[in-house]
């Protein structure tokens, strides 16, 4: 079979699985020959399907993430290194980076905190924007922190880069000019989509019965460790703005939104 055909038919089984049923076939077709998606659609069309795609499929079809397959997902201006025990970064987060910029512009933070930094998308994308700055990365899983230990270190950024095993802000005694953080924010009784609900580590997921636990260790924490001048850039789910902002208005801090590319409002921002 060629690659073409072998493509039509791996967007059909998985049309019923996944929200893009032809992009996940190119992914995993440009997996199975070593190369890269761009290649493959430019000179790769009609080449023999390598044998190899047919597994690839298979742990799709049962419902694996398409980044725990390769291995990677790109985010903001890095790509990132995942697998199982690390939340998969997500678009809606690059919301947080956007904020960032709009705040310092490009002079930039000098320190950074992320707290539950996962595969250290957030801080290491941070860095990559302003090399001239040094950050810590704080998770309480060791998976995650392995995780984003060799992605720093495949990055490059390995001597600006800090991660270590905690609980959000406990036990730091400095301040930060940018804290970025995605805490888990599902509601405990969500219905979520299969590849999410059976693979992804549900610590990172969910937060009570009412999505907002996090926000509430969150808010009377974060006055103790933002420097002055700074900015906290903290995920929320859509239409939790109003809840989320009523937890941090008990602290001294200016609060704005930024929304995502569908228009939620991804990100609330807190100022010191």
């Amino acid at each position: 079979m060629r690659v073409r055909e072998a493509l039509a038919d791996a967007a059909a089984r998985l049309a019923g699985l996944s929200d893009t049923p032809r992009l996940d076939a190119e992914l995993l077709m440009a997996e199975a020959l070593g190369g890269t998606r761009e290649a493959l659609l430019l000179s790769g069309l009609d080449d023999q399907a390598p044998p190899t795609f047919p597994p690839l499929l298979a742990r799709r079809e049962g419902g694996e993430p398409i980044a725990y397959i390769i291995g990677r997902r790109a985010f903001w201006t890095i790509e990132l290194e995942v697998g199982p025990g690390v939340l998969i970064p997500r678009p809606d987060s690059e919301t947080l980076i956007e904020a960032a910029i709009a705040h310092f512009g490009r002079d930039g933070p000098k320190t950074i905190l992320d707290l539950g930094t996962g595969s250290g998308a957030l801080l290491l994308a941070a860095l990559d924007q302003w090399p001239g700055a040094c950050g810590t990365g704080i998770d309480a899983s060791d998976a995650a922190l392995a995780i984003a230990r060799a992605n720093a270190q495949r990055l490059g950024i390995a001597g600006c880069a800090t991660f270590r095993n905690g609980d959000w802000t406990a036990g730091l005694n400095e301040r930060f000019d940018l804290i970025l953080c995605n805490p888990p924010y599902v509601k405990a009784s969500a219905p979520l989509p299969r590849d999410v609900a059976q693979w992804e580590p549900h610590d990172a997921l969910f937060a009570g019965a009412d999505g907002l636990d996090a926000y509430r260790r969150l808010a009377p924490a974060l006055g103790a460790v933002l420097a002055p001048g700074g900015i906290a850039c903290i995920e929320i789910g859509a239409g939790q703005f109003a809840a989320v902002k009523s937890l941090f208005e008990t602290q001294p801090f200016i609060i704005s939104s930024r929304t995502d590319l569908k228009g939620h409002c991804r990100c609330i921002t807190l100022a010191a």
